[in-house]
This record gives C-alpha cells, structure tokens and sequence, in this order.
C-alpha cells in the first residue's frame, strides 16, 4: 500500500525558530534532529495521518557536497524563499518498489539507508528512495521511504516522548495541492508511477488526495502550493 507519509516545507529558519513560530498560532511542533551527512536539520509537527517536516540547512559546506536529491532541491528552491518543496510516499516493501518501478524504466537513486539524531540524542532510521531526476522548475517527482519500525511501534515512541499531543491527533491532512501547467498529464505520469487511477486530477491514497490544478497564468515553478489540514 503507497500513502502519504510526510510534505516537506523548505526554508531557511532554524528548527527552533520554527517551534516558536507554530507554537503562537497554537500549533504542537518538535525540534527533529540533524541529518549529519546531509548537512540538514529539521522541525516536525505530526498530525494524525502523516507530518509535516520543516527542512533547512544546518551546515552548509556539507549540504552543497551531498548528492541527496532531496538537499539538493532544498539548495535550489529555498534561494527562493521559504515555501512548500515536495511530498514523502510510504511504501511496505521499498526494496520490492524499486524493483518494479525499474523494470517499467525508471532510473531511481537505489534505496537508501538513512537515520537521524533526535534532539534527544536518539536514533532514527529508515529506507529512502527517489526517482532520479536534476532540480528544476518541474514538479518534482514523490520520493519515497520505509519506515525501520511499524506505524504502530512509532506511534507509541512518539507518543511517549512528547512529539504528538492528543491535540496532533485532532488534526489531519487531507489534500497536497500542486500548481502544475499540465493537471491532467501529470495527474496521468503520477497515477502511472504509484499504479493506481486519477480522476478529475486528483489521485485518492488511502489517507490523502493528491489534486494537481492549473494557475490562470503559466507558472514558472510548477510545486506543491497548499497543504490542507482538517480538524476531526
């Protein structure tokens, strides 16, 4: 089963500026931790059916050395400014994904092994996958991860350790909004990559809509614009 895991909001606040900021609008965020051979650092604010990770640079010299797809996105999109960078997919067995998805003709990065500190000092580890593609004004294909642990057994750590309140849990996200030139084209490549349907440019996952729209105007970055989050 493939579901959104996380969205990634690029800018060039520190974790903690960005704890500050969501905690005056009421909002329960968490410092993450550091990505030491990425160069990153990141904040967390987990909802009930997925997180948002607010990504920014920690180290610079390293970050510009990494050929993390991922990073690399994150150098060339937030020169811009702060604003939505991309969307994270769950997959059950990422190694048996990659394969497939390789025997249809996609060129992927090989799965990748990853962790990252906690602000507590604890370790966190899991598989990433990307599709291979440069950094451009084209909406960036979904990356794609495995989690070490089940959604169960994480749940429980990070009820434990203070990173979801029971008022996270009142929350949840219901639609990634991208603004692209082409909805229906590439709501068609999406839906052909995950292998599943589209219809009317939205792809339904089990706990999310993707909805691919078109701007009045051609736009000149085609990306993730709106992040729609519900109470339940």
């Amino acid at each position: 089963m493939i579901k959104l895991d996380h969205v990634v909001y690029f800018t060039e606040k520190s974790p903690e500026e960005v704890v500050n900021e969501q905690g005056k609008i009421g909002w329960h965020a968490v410092i993450g931790g550091s990505h030491e051979k990425w160069g990153t650092h990141n904040a967390l604010m987990y909802v009930r059916n997925a997180y948002i990770e607010w990504l920014s640079v920690e180290n610079k010299h390293i970050a510009e050395k990494s050929d993390h797809q991922l990073v690399n996105l994150l150098l060339r999109d937030v020169s811009g400014g702060d604003a939505w960078g991309t969307i994270c997919l769950t997959v059950d067995n990422i190694e048996s994904f990659d394969t497939n998805i390789r025997a249809r003709g996609y060129q992927t990065s090989g799965v990748i092994h990853a962790e990252r500190k906690t602000a507590r000092g604890d370790s966190r580890k899991w598989k990433m996958l990307f599709i291979n593609q440069q950094p451009s004004a084209n909406l960036p294909l979904p990356f794609f991860i495995e989690w070490e642990k089940g959604d169960e057994a994480r749940l429980t750590e990070l009820r434990e350790d203070g990173t979801i309140l029971p008022d996270n849990e009142k929350l949840v996200i219901t639609e990634c909004i991208f603004t692209v030139n082409d909805p229906t084209q590439v709501a068609k490549e999406w839906a052909s990559l995950l292998s599943t349907t589209h219809s009317d440019n939205t792809i339904a996952l089990p706990n999310a809509d993707l909805k691919f729209i078109r701007q009045e105007h051609k736009v000149k970055e085609e990306r993730l614009i709106e992040v729609v989050i519900e109470h339940v």
